[in-house]
């Protein structure tokens, strides 16, 4: 809130503030690393953010190679008892499902900064990528709407003005294709990008985060 300059929640974040607030949390801790993979049509950057125990980050190029060794057809060695599992988390590839940016935002604070002793065990024991915008040019589209059409009081209403964005709307990238149906084609730039970085690491966890509806939990 204090970078932002406004709570949490409270306010669309845009891309290019997402982004920045990564590379700050980058500045500041060695838990984080964060990598430009792409950009969009609109010419926004993709990036993807890398936490780990800053040992782990020492030797992540050694991690990453003995990890695709060990998940190769036919190996059966024994996994070394240092080598962390691979975790990656994709949030907001619909673009007006924009809750997940901002729980993008908390988790990366959380993973930065937090100081209990589980948090401690997760950083040596995994390697955590966070990719916080899968579809930024969407995500944008809707931000800048309902940013622009919501009220000084908050309302429920589904027939508030915030909420009747206008076609396409933002669950859609610049020419309009919805990402969440583009993993396997591959026919957008935004999708190759997030793939390059899936092949590279190949994690045993992924997580593909969405809201599935106003009337539901996140």
């Amino acid at each position: 809130e204090a970078f932002l300059g406004y709570p949490i929640g409270s306010h669309y974040t845009r891309h290019d503030q997402i982004v920045a607030y990564f590379q700050e949390l980058a500045r500041l801790s060695d838990r984080v690393r964060v990598e430009r993979i792409g950009k969009t049509y609109e010419e926004r950057p993709q990036i993807i953010a890398t936490f780990t125990a800053p040992e782990n980050h020492a030797r992540l190029e050694a991690i990453r190679q003995e990890h695709l060794r060990r998940i190769a057809p036919g190996y059966t060695g024994a996994p070394p008892a240092d080598q962390p599992v691979v975790v990656l988390l994709g949030y907001s590839v619909h673009g007006n499902e924009t809750s997940s940016g901002e729980a993008a935002l908390m988790t990366a604070y959380y993973l930065a900064a937090g100081t209990d002793a589980e948090l401690q065990s997760w950083l040596r024991e995994a390697v955590v990528c966070i990719d916080p915008s899968l579809n930024p040019d969407g995500r944008d589209r809707f931000a800048q709407w309902a940013n622009n059409n919501r009220g000084q009081n908050p309302t429920s209403d589904p027939q508030d003005r915030e909420r009747l964005e206008p076609w396409p709307g933002g669950r859609t990238n610049h020419y309009w294709f919805d990402l969440n149906r583009d993993w396997l084609p591959l026919t957008q730039p935004e999708s190759e990008s997030r793939h390059k970085v899936w092949t590279d690491w190949r994690p045993q966890v992924t997580l593909d985060y969405h809201e599935m509806g106003s009337q539901q939990t996140y």
